[in-house]
């Protein structure tokens, strides 16, 4: 098959008997939940955009491993050039959907494990490198969305996983079978999981010899026996249940979601199997995959970014602000945050280089300086919008009470805006920047641009392994012709 098309997208969801719980209860339909689906949309845009001419170049790429044209979201990156169309089609998918689309973390996870298990197979002679490319050149065959699971609960902070009270707070083998493994724990703010057919499992963090158990990566179907997702609460979503919910929704079609995510006992079988106990390499695969991550985060966040500018932009517009001089400096500054995300989204592609596996990969410490800047920016951005929205934003009553034979009258004529913008339309936009910043895409934008791929300290930590202050010393030394002998022994 290779490109699937949005509407078969849908049908193979279909076919999963997935195990979704939502409000304590189980999921029956997930495919058409009314709190599910928009995030299931969003998914569906990466097929929808793959099967526009006008944008093949960003969403197709031949195939190193079958030679075929696929999704770029199923790609192994062979260039630079593929590592910077990777950011601006993340970019064209937010403008598009103004949410996460969900596809980012499997692609990350599959060029990490790329390279991880080549240098690992050369280090160990084990297969996984040869299991790796067999299991992704079906994912390419059949243009499946694979989730990528990396996170664990983590129980107490201070101690590692062999120490936990509960050795299931990280994800472990509990069982070693001729042809497989058993694994138990959970994985947690899982995005786009109950969207994916296919999920990458790895360690959440670097490895000692103790902790064999835990060094495992490996793929299972999202329906496997013992898996289960329990979907994550989201600001205002209960309003996507409203009957004829439409204005409050804010973004209607579109969204994203999380979920906490269970394998108990879980069965994997040898050939979905990329790293068994060869702990040195966890971190390596962890390093790598936060890397791509945070490249990302230069792209998708960029796109949504562009959505929430032009919603304030207007929204200064219907309120009859958009000539005011301290608007228009707010716009500009909005737009120059986000303008420099994307720089170190491109930046960090542009500086990307072979791995010995012949994949891509990103310039670290750039991705981490992208990301470091992803966890500030969108919330001035947010801050901005927020301020040249209005109060009117949060306290504006329900779209029942506008369509109300008595209460409407009203609501129309005290909140209008400008003359020549219906109150309808100054109501929709400032819900679409409360869906962004407060609501349920703020998931996708707000807070997933502080906590998602890794914490701002997790970046601070990368930056200063990355940052190479010993040579930096070594340039300020000759510029200031420092003569060491000279110092005190």
């Amino acid at each position: 098959m290779s490109l699937m098309t949005k509407e078969q997208y849908v049908e193979s969801l279909r076919k999963l008997n997935l195990k979704v719980y939502m409000f304590g209860e189980l999921v029956e339909n997930p495919v058409d939940h009314p709190i599910i689906k928009p995030s299931m949309n969003s998914v569906g845009m990466t097929y929808e955009m793959a099967q526009h001419p006008e944008y093949e170049d960003l969403m197709t790429v031949t195939s190193n491993l079958t030679g075929k044209k696929v999704n770029r979201f199923t790609h192994l990156h062979q260039s630079t050039s593929d590592l910077i169309k990777k950011v601006k089609m993340q970019r064209m998918l937010g403008q598009k959907t103004a949410a996460c689309f969900q596809r980012c973390v499997g692609m990350d996870a599959a060029n990490a494990l790329y390279s991880t298990t080549f240098e690992t197979d050369k280090a160990h002679g084990t297969k996984y490198f040869e299991n790796f490319k067999k299991y992704w050149t079906m994912i390419q065959e059949t243009d499946f969305t694979v989730d990528g699971a990396m996170t664990d609960p983590k129980g107490d902070r201070g101690l590692g996983p062999v120490e936990q009270s509960d050795p299931d707070m990280f994800l472990r083998v509990v069982e070693r079978r001729p042809d497989g493994v058993v694994v138990r724990g959970a994985k947690v703010h899982q995005t786009g999981i109950v969207n994916s057919q296919e999920v990458i499992v790895m360690p959440t963090i670097a490895l000692r010899p103790e902790d064999k158990d835990y060094a495992i990566a490996f793929a299972v179907p999202t329906d496997a026996d013992g898996l289960f997702m329990i979907y994550g609460r989201q600001s205002c979503d209960t309003r996507k249940l409203e009957e004829g919910a439409d204005i409050d929704v804010g973004n209607k079609e579109f969204g994203g979601h999380e979920a906490l995510t269970i394998f108990d006992n879980v069965f994997v079988p040898n050939d979905r199997i990329f790293l068994n106990g060869e702990t040195e390499f966890a971190g390596m695969l962890v390093e790598r995959f936060a890397g791509y991550h945070r490249q990302s985060y230069g792209g998708c966040k960029v796109g949504v970014g562009d959505v929430l500018i032009g919603a304030a932009a207007l929204a200064a517009d219907y309120n009859g602000a958009h000539k005011a001089s301290h608007v228009k400096d707010k716009l500009i500054e909005m737009t120059h945050l986000n303008e420099t995300l994307y720089s170190s989204g491109i930046a960090c592609s542009a500086e990307g280089y072979p791995t010995e596996a012949g994949n891509y990969q990103i310039d670290l410490l750039l991705a981490n300086v992208c990301k470091q800047n992803v966890t500030r920016f969108p919330y001035e951005i947010t801050r901005l919008a927020e301020d040249i929205a209005g109060g009117l934003m949060v306290t504006m009553p329900s779209e029942k009470d506008f369509k109300d034979p008595v209460l409407g009258k009203y609501i129309n004529k005290y909140l209008q805006g400008v003359a020549t913008v219906s109150t309808e339309n100054r109501m929709r936009i400032l819900r679409l920047i409360e869906n962004i910043t407060l609501g349920t895409a703020a998931v996708g934008y707000r807070t997933e641009s502080m906590h998602g791929a890794g914490s701002p300290q997790a970046q601070r930590i990368m930056i200063a392994r990355q940052g190479n202050l010993a040579q930096k010393k070594e340039l300020a030394k000759k510029i200031a012709r420092i003569d060491e002998s000279q110092n005190k022994k």
